[in-house]
């Protein structure tokens, strides 16, 4: 054990040891012989020494010890003790069914003494069960309590720094995020772009009146676009996380114009809209369409050059859906012939080819999806096919409530104070039960010294009645009589005043078998030397 802890501990145990030491002289009326409280100071000592390591254990030795001293478990040497160390239980142990099995037993052991040695059972086990609850169970839960509090602190703590790092972490992700964004932006509109210049390098590779010294040029010009258009893909692949929707940036022409845009540079692509159909201009569900028309756009030129395609858009209750059609290519291609599985199969499939990343049409679905659209894409009789729905009023993203932080300890703590309320309420009704018990018995077995030196040895018991309280004392400092009742006789003691909190002096009345005055003694306080009245005895 380090010093500091042992200089605690032994301050701790001067402290509980106090009260043991002192009771008695202070006029508690707690008289004990030197090895019963040389034996207190042992166990108390041992209690603090393991109250650390086993504070259950601590606790149950000072409860043993007050059970021992009192069986209604109350005295003032021991009291301070008992509560300390049942604080200390609730703030250094974890479990509660031990803490109640210990209660529980002492509770048990207590009224098992009570009813085998208690002189007046009922207000003695109304005091045990307020000691019980108002000494030990409340100071347990505060101590818990406490140690929720605590915990509490440390876990608030804890959680500040976590969410520095989580902030940081975020930012992080922001700014990777908006690069990923930048470059998937780059990646839409030069894709599309470099998709068109090869598209019009390969009509112009087709011309019949163009030299063939000029059509391999426009040949390598039309592989390098379409080598660049691949190595886009392969960097926006790396770039892009597998979840991060497609960017929704403001395209800078409508759909109708990117349309017409790719038809002027030689793409076969026919517009063909119903009923002005496309949504509202600059909003999020044309940004949606806009970028589905430009990648189905790019998709077709790269991997079904030659072939038709057919943009439709169609106006439902409350959105717009948008279809592109791709038919096959006439003329065998790179990129058409990496696209297909097999030669059976149609150039243009729903794999993509195997430098694009395969991210285009899954950004697409993620980007539709997430404003409560429908989105399809796959191979058709005569090619491909992508078609998308996008409601007028995109739906917003659902937001999970969090729970509220440190709930567990929060739910705790309140469970703590509801127990601790309970408890403090049923012992003030006991303690202030059983010491309004304890005032009744102590002012009704009061002998007023004058009735006291009235009394004469001799006299029988029926007329000495009339004079005597209704209530003997229960329990009279016996340890503090100046000499042992006669013989055979039966004792009766009173109080000679009625004041409570305090030691006053005691009578003892002796009586014998044919119920005569055989001896009267006066039993002083705690702390005085010389009987303030002589002792009588009847010479038989």
């Amino acid at each position: 054990m380090e010093r500091p802890r042992v200089w605690r501990a032994c301050l701790l145990w001067a402290a509980l040891v106090l009260p043991a030491l002192t009771a008695d002289r202070l006029g508690m009326n707690e008289p004990r012989a030197g090895w019963q409280q040389a034996a207190g100071l042992v166990v108390l000592a041992a209690a603090v020494a393991v109250s650390r390591r086993h504070p259950l254990a601590a606790f149950a030795l000072a409860a043993a010890l007050s059970l021992a001293a009192a069986p209604a478990l109350f005295s003032v040497s021991y009291g301070p003790a008992l509560g300390v160390l049942a604080l200390l239980l609730g703030l250094r142990a974890d479990g509660v069914r031990a803490a109640a099995a210990v209660f529980a037993g002492v509770g048990c052991i207590g009224t098992a003494r009570i009813a085998l040695l208690g002189v007046d059972p009922a207000p003695e086990w109304a005091v045990l069960t307020g000691t019980l609850l108002f000494g030990c169970v409340f100071p347990w839960l505060a101590g818990r309590y406490w140690r929720q509090s605590r915990r509490l602190t440390e876990a608030g703590w804890s959680r500040a720094a976590r969410l520095e790092g989580e902030q940081r972490i975020a930012e992080e992700r922001a700014r990777l995020r908006e690069r990923a964004r930048i470059a998937q932006d780059m990646h839409d509109s030069l894709g599309h772009e470099l998709s068109l210049i090869a598209l019009r390098a390969g009509a112009l590779q087709l011309a019949p009146d163009l030299p063939d010294h000029h059509r391999g040029a426009v040949a390598d010009l039309r592989a390098a676009a379409s080598d660049a258009t691949d190595r886009l893909h392969r960097i926006i692949g790396v770039l892009r996380e597998e979840d991060e929707p497609v960017s929704l940036s403001p395209p800078g022409e409508t759909v109708e114009q990117l349309v017409a845009r790719a038809a002027e540079s030689g793409l076969p692509v026919r517009w063909d809209e119903m009923a002005r159909a496309t949504p509202e201009p600059g909003g999020v569900a044309e940004r949606v369409l806009y970028r589905v028309v430009r990648e189905a756009l790019t998709n077709a030129a790269r991997h079904a050059p030659g072939a038709s395609v057919t943009v439709a858009a169609a106006r439902e209750a409350d959105g717009t859906t948008v279809t592109v059609t791709s038919g096959r290519s006439p003329v065998p291609d790179e990129a058409a012939a990496r696209t297909a599985p097999d030669s059976a199969a149609p150039p243009a499939s729903n794999a993509p080819a195997p430098s694009s990343g395969g991210t285009g049409l899954q950004a697409l679905r993620a980007a539709v999806t997430a404003v409560g659209g429908d989105f399809e894409a796959g191979p058709h009789p005569d090619g491909f096919r992508v078609r998308a729905y996008v409601p007028d009023q995109p739906a917003a993203p659902a937001v999970r409530p969090s729970p509220a932080p440190h709930a567990p300890f929060t739910h705790a703590r309140r469970r703590v104070a509801r127990a601790a309320a309970v408890a403090v309420g049923a012992g003030v009704v006991l303690v202030g039960g059983a010491f309004a018990w304890y005032a009744y018995t102590e002012t009704h077995s009061v002998l007023s010294p004058a009735a006291y030196a009235e009394l004469r040895l001799g006299m029988p018991d029926h007329d000495i009645a009339a004079v005597l309280p209704d209530r003997t004392v229960r329990d009279a400092p016996v340890d503090r009589a100046p000499a042992p009742p006669p013989p055979g006789s039966d004792c009766r003691y009173y109080r000679a005043s009625g004041e409570l909190l305090v030691s006053v002096d005691h009578f003892r009345l002796c009586f014998d078998d044919e119920g005569r005055l055989v001896a009267k003694d006066v039993i002083p306080r705690a702390g005085q030397s010389q009987r303030p009245f002589p002792r009588e005895e009847f010479a038989q």
